[in-house]
């Protein structure tokens, strides 16, 4: 019943950008196996796709087809604010900052283990992971405690 109400979820979330005039979700290349991106690239992470994940950005490209992803994993940076804390206000210094990443594993074309790690932002998270669920049949692995916390 829950796993039902994920897929439905799921599907509701890689529709929504594009109901919405968007074409999926950003996303910033942060490293990975994959040398058509390189890290810091921006990308548009598309997930309607029936049989393929598409991360689009510049003049790359990458494909991947769902039945190929074999892992999935959330994870956050939490850090504290130093530079606003210096250059705006010292109570900048009680706040935390979290970064949000999301690596997914993948077998290529020619049958060697890829990876890809990309950064999204923080409203996006739980639309990108239920999607991914949806669209793979994998499970969703978490870093830590806190990365459960904010994916759920």
């Amino acid at each position: 019943m829950v796993r039902t109400w994920l897929v439905i979820l799921g599907v509701l979330a890689t529709a929504a950008p594009v109901a919405a005039g968007g074409n999926g979700f950003k996303a910033q290349v942060v490293g990975g196996t994959v040398s058509s991106l390189a890290a810091k690239t921006d990308v548009r992470l598309d997930l309607t796709g029936s049989g393929e994940l598409a991360l689009r950005g510049g003049k790359a490209e990458l494909l991947v087809p769902y039945l190929k992803v074999n892992t999935l994993e959330y994870g956050q940076n939490v850090s504290r604010r130093y530079a606003e804390a210096i250059l705006i206000s010292p109570f900048f210094i009680l706040s935390k900052t979290r970064k949000h990443y999301v690596t997914l594993g993948y077998v290529d074309a020619f049958g060697a283990q890829q990876v890809v790690v990309f950064r999204v932002n923080k409203g996006e998270v739980r639309a990108i992971l239920a999607g991914l669920e949806a669209r793979t049949g994998r499970r969703v692995e978490y870093q830590d405690e806190e990365a459960r916390k904010a994916g759920r």
